[in-house]
This record gives C-alpha cells, structure tokens and sequence, in this order.
C-alpha cells in the first residue's frame, strides 16, 4: 500500500474511526454491521477487530512506517455521539456513571435526548468532564500513537452551547490553547443535523473544513449544467468567498468530490438514482441530492462511447481537484474505478459492495493511478496551486494572482461572467516565490470543442501543454503564445509558461 501510496503522490493518509466500537442492534438483526465505524464507545482504544493481537501495538508500527514513508496520519474522529444510542439504546457506559452529565437531554423531558446527531444522542462538551475527556483522549492519540491530526466527525455538535452553535465554545477555545494539539491538522465537517447546524466557513483560523460547496459545484458542472462559471471559479481558488476571513489561509479548504458517505467516483458518472436496496431501509437512506450522470445509461454498460464518457469525466473531476486552491481530498478506491453498484450508503456493508475493489488496477483507462501521479507532480511544480495566499487579479505594477480570460484571451469582464448557460472557463495563475512559471489552466464543461487562444504575454513566448483529460495519454505539446488552440467537449488542459 506504501508503494501505491508513493505512485499517487500523495502526503496523508485519513483513517476511517478507529476508535472502539459496536455494531447497531438494528443492524446486527439485520445480518449486517457498522462497517464505518461511527458508532464509538471507546475513546481511548483502537478496534480489535482490526488487529485482534496487540491490537494498539499494531497500529503504532503502522502509523510509524506510514511516517517513514513520508506519509502523515489523520483520524476521523467520533466525539459528536455515542454508541448508546437514545433513549431505548443500551446502557454500556457513560449512560450508567453519568447520563446527565454526558448528554444533551431535552430540557422539558429530560429522559429523552437532545440528537444534534441523528444518531440517538449527542455528547455534551460543555461540561468539563466531559471536555476533559475529549481532549485527553485527542492528546493520547497524539503523544502515545503520534497521530498528525483528526478530522472531526459533526464537529458543529462539537461546539454547542445552551444558544446553539459558538465559535468560542469551550471545545474550540480548548483546543485552541492545548500546547499538544498546537502542531496536529485540525479538520471539520462543519456541520450536523440539529437546527443552525450548518456551519461551514465558521471554525477558527487553525483549521480546515470540509467544503460541501466545492463538491456540490464541480459535480453540478461536470453533470452538464451550465451557468456555473462564477462559482466554479469560486471554488477552483479556495473559496475565499467562504474562508477568506480572520487570518485563515487556501489550506481551510478541503476540497473533495467524493468521500466514504455517498457516491464513489465511478458511481457518480454511471447512476442517475441511488441503488440502497441491499441496506434493509427499502431504499430510503443515503442522499436523493447528487448531482450524478450516468452518461445514458444507468448502472454497468459495454457501450464505448459511454464508457469512455465516463471515464474522461472521472479525470475531469480529478484534474479540477488537484488543480483547485486549498487541500485536495480523494476518496481510496477511486483511482481504480471502485464501484458500490449505486448504493450511496454502503455504512453497513462490510461485502463486496463495500469493500474496495482492485479488480481494475492495471486495467488501461479504469485505472487512473498514474494519472493522480502526474496531476500531484503538476501540483508540486507549480507553488501558486497550492499557495497560502489569496488571490488578488491585475496589480499596479502589472503583475497578478489570477487573470481570468475569454476564449479569444481578453480579461473577462461582467458581461463574460453572465453569458448565458456558460461552461467555458479560462485563467492563468501568475507566477510565485521563485518560481518563474505561470499556468494556464482551461475547464470545458460544453459538449462540443471550444476554440480558445494561448494567452498573449510578451514575456512568455511559448505554451506547454501538460494536461489534456481527452486523452489517456498525457503527451507534451508546445504552442507560441497567441496561438488558437481546441478544447475538446467535456476536457480540462493545463499549460506551463516558458520564456
């Protein structure tokens, strides 16, 4: 896994929960089981089930020939519930010593439970043994297992108080002042399910959240639908609209399109309609909103055009993440065309639908490995893709952050941004640090070929192609600047500029 990992070029591996945990009786009557594992009891335990033999100090060597690889560690933490579910769940622990204490319970009635969750429950971190918990727990998985940083499940229910959610809630202030948790990556998914539990673009400066409206935005456009040129340029540059505030940086956002909860990526371009069926629920859980396409046919097709449709939109999608602003998130399996057969909410299905299927590796134009290699080296050449300063457009002296451009290569302006069911895009990031290079970059969500012209810039006389998605093979090709160039239907290119 170490040497694939190196072939994708990426720096971080997110983990799953790894805390103890217990499958759901529902589930358990079902013949089925919490395959995520977000149904956490045990906050200071890694999963037997995992390891049954020195289950802690298996992880701990994993964790450290992760870090000698180069590669960082993420968990995905589970402190926003737990496995007690609500009141007609079971009593296994904090329940017992502490109901009161532990949750937030209606307040008219308190033998219910107050669910931010949707899961039963929802722990109370406003009070202070309950926060001390927590944070000693996030501190003994740094310390004892040299854990990088989490990723916090709910986080919103993290920051509850008695008026909802509070930037300066206990949680978060605790966190901020922890001298152990001052180097850790901090990440949440700014949201829950309870009233104001929407919280994106709200978290302090020190951290990252996942950016829900990336992954709506670029999978409306690559769907087909037009108009969304402003937001797609939005969201190809961190979102400043959303982060750019207090002292936070790009690296708040963490851009992804498809993770563990939803579609894979496969899915996404082959299923117009989740497919739940195997879950027990009648096909009622998982998401209806997921701006998919199955290219014209749903579900597995031997078809060629649509086969090969649907495996260029897979590159688009992965081209535009590894070239947007902020952090790129893939989800493992996709490099390799896994499917769930539609189901858009495998949680509970430790099978064939959930597991990762590496069936295609190796399998030319389904696995998509080298080509995340080549779009990470593309991100590593060029610092202004993953530059900690916002964008600003033409400067005094000339010089820019981005200069967004029409097909015929003038700067865009208000009329531009408006045309009707637009789906064109162009820009060049300029040049940073010492590196003399800018890129230009080219998204063409249109059906049909695009005539475009190379930027006209005196001080770069030529243009080097270094990504077409409309090809499997990613081939150099140099053009003068001012030169016509063809975007083909439903493509992103990339070129570097040289003098």
């Amino acid at each position: 896994m170490i040497d694939h990992f190196k072939r994708l070029g990426i720096t971080t591996v997110e983990l799953l929960p790894i805390h103890g945990f217990i499958d759901d009786r529902h589930l358990v009557e079902k013949r089925l089981s919490n395959y995520w594992g977000y149904n956490s009891i045990a906050f200071f335990a890694p999963e037997p089930r995992y390891a049954p033999e020195n289950t802690l100090d298996v992880f701990r060597t994993a964790v450290a020939r992760l870090h000698d690889a180069g590669i960082e560690v993420i968990l995905d933490v589970v402190y926003n519930h737990t496995a007690e579910g609500n009141h007609l769940g079971p009593t296994l622990s904090f329940r017992g010593i502490d109901n009161a204490s532990y949750y937030w319970l209606m307040p008219d009635n308190p033998r219910f439970y107050n669910d931010f969750t949707g899961t039963g429950n929802s722990l109370n971190l406003t009070h202070p043994r309950v926060l001390q918990m927590v944070m000693d727990s996030l501190r003994y998985w740094v310390e004892v297992c040299h854990i990088d940083g989490f990723r916090f499940d709910l986080a919103s229910t993290l920051a509850r108080g008695p008026n909802g959610f509070d930037s300066n809630s206990p949680f978060l202030t605790a966190v901020r002042q922890d001298p152990v948790l001052a180097s850790a990556k901090l990440v949440a998914e700014p949201w829950d399910v309870g009233l104001g539990g929407y919280q994106v673009g709200r978290f302090p400066s020190q951290w990252s959240e996942w950016n829900d409206r990336y992954r709506s935005t670029l999978r409306r456009y690559w769907a087909g639908e037009g108009n969304l040129i402003g937001d797609v340029s939005g969201r190809m540059t961190a979102s400043s609209d959303i982060f750019n505030h207090d002292g936070r940086a790009p690296r708040a956002s963490i851009n992804h399109v498809t993770v563990h909860d939803g579609f894979t990526l496969a899915d996404l371009f082959s299923y117009n309609e989740k497919h739940n069926e195997a879950n027990g629920e009648d096909n009622n859980d998982g998401s209806n909103d997921n701006h998919s396409n199955n290219c014209g046919h749903e579900g597995p097709t031997d078809d060629a055009d649509i086969v090969a449709l649907r495996r260029r939109l897979r590159r688009n999608q992965l081209a535009c993440l590894l070239l947007a602003q902020g952090v790129p998130l893939v989800l493992a399996g996709d490099e390799v065309g896994n499917t769930q057969n539609g189901n858009n909410n495998a949680y509970c299905q430790d099978d064939e639908i959930g597991w990762v299927g590496w069936e295609y590796l190796g399998r030319e134009g389904d696995d998509l490995t080298d080509f995340i290699g080549h779009m990470t080296d593309i991100r590593r050449r060029f610092p202004q893709i993953k530059s900690q300063r916002w964008l600003d457009g033409r400067r005094v002296d000339g010089s820019y952050g981005v200069l967004w451009l029409t097909p015929s290569a003038e700067e865009m302006s208000e009329e531009d941004w408006n045309f009707p069911e637009g789906r064109f895009l162009a820009y060049v990031l300029g040049p940073v640090d010492n590196n003399r290079n800018p890129i230009f970059l080219v998204l063409n969500a249109a059906p049909e070929t695009i005539e475009f012209t190379l930027p006209k810039m005196p001080e770069y006389k030529t243009w080097n192609r270094v990504l077409d998605t409309a090809e499997i093979d990613q081939v150099g090709v140099s053009y003068a600047s001012g030169t016509v160039a063809e975007a083909s239907g439903r493509s992103v290119l990339a070129f570097a500029g040289s003098v």
